[in-house]
């Protein structure tokens, strides 16, 4: 007969294996505060950048996601970015109106990046393309993003990269100003150098 002690350790193993196989196969990636994200454009007049002063984001990975990337290993599941539209900074308040007019931000209150893949190519930096879905101004449409997978420092994942997109094909009528002497070209450049901490 097992002796109490015996069946007492027993007991404890079988809950750590229980702990241990139930452990989550997936960890969360979370934006460090120096993270940035911009739509830099021209008009007529002048340039013009617009600062997305809050990303919020939602990164499930593997466990030791970092490294995986960085030996271009696809270790990163899913990724949903949200930008809320009122928290675009363009260091002008009357460019700001505009912008907010524009996207209809009153009821279109954010813009969502969701991943849908991603490649990996070997190097220093790692490259590959972002495939996902951008949504502005409830329009939502495939994008492909250009991007660089690089080592930051306190054991971080740098993700920069850009992309030149049309405001239009997202029904955006670029903004005017100044009696319309001032015109918005249509193409902006997002910029974004992300850093991804676990």
């Amino acid at each position: 007969m097992m002796s109490r002690g015996i069946r007492g350790v027993a007991s404890a193993l079988l809950a750590l294996a229980a702990t241990a196989a139930w452990r989550p196969l997936v960890d969360a990636l979370k934006l460090r505060p120096e993270s940035t994200l911009s739509f830099d454009g021209k008009s007529t007049v002048r340039d013009w950048s617009c600062k997305a002063t809050q990303i919020d984001a939602r990164i499930e990975a593997d466990p030791g996601a970092v490294a995986g990337v960085l030996q271009a290993h696809k270790a990163v599941k899913t990724v949903t970015l949200t930008f809320p539209t009122a928290k675009l900074d363009c260091a002008n308040g009357t460019m700001n109106g505009h912008m907010m007019r524009a996207l209809a931000g009153t009821q279109f209150p954010t813009i969502v990046f969701t991943l849908t893949g991603y490649e990996l190519t070997a190097g220093a930096p790692v490259k590959g393309p972002l495939n996902g879905t951008l949504t502005i101004k409830g329009v939502t449409k495939p994008i492909s993003i250009p991007a660089e997978y690089a080592a930051a420092p306190g054991g971080a994942l740098r993700v920069t990269g850009k992309y030149a997109l049309n405001m239009t094909e997202w029904t955006v009528e670029p903004p005017k100003l100044m009696m319309g002497a001032l015109k918005v070209d249509p193409t902006i450049l997002v910029n974004f150098d992300l850093q991804l901490q676990p």
